[in-house]
């Protein structure tokens, strides 16, 4: 079984900053993609950033590309999401997801292709 433990939300006023981290322990696959998600109240869980394994590539959506970046440590089995211009649409919890079926190259943007989840850490924007 993988355990996944995001930390790093909090409050933060608008155009700051926020590091995000998520430690993956257990039964590690080897190889896998990683990915943040998000869900802000009454809105569906949405895809803000993934990576590789390899971290040859990553992919980000339209509404963070530019803000945010993913990044990641596979001797510390860690992914990072660097927040910076923060906004409150931003507001919302983030999710830590891994895809054990990627392998060392895919990346899914598809929320039912994770199938380990971290428990959400809070990031609040305020304006």
């Amino acid at each position: 079984q993988v355990q996944l433990v995001e930390s790093g939300g909090g409050v933060v006023q608008a155009g700051g900053s926020l590091r995000l981290s998520c430690a993956a322990s257990g039964r590690i696959f080897s190889r896998n993609a990683m990915a943040w998600f998000r869900q802000a109240p009454g809105k569906e869980r949405e895809f803000v950033a993934g990576i590789t394994w390899s971290s040859g590539r990553a992919a980000y959506a339209d509404s963070v590309k530019g803000r945010f970046t993913i990044s990641r440590d596979n001797a510390k089995d860690t992914v990072y999401l660097q927040m910076n211009s923060l906004k409150p649409e931003d507001t919302a919890v983030y999710y830590c997801a891994l895809d054990s079926k990627s392998g060392p190259f895919g990346l899914s943007l598809r929320r039912n292709e994770y199938d380990y989840w971290g428990q959400g850490t809070q990031v609040t924007v305020s304006s």
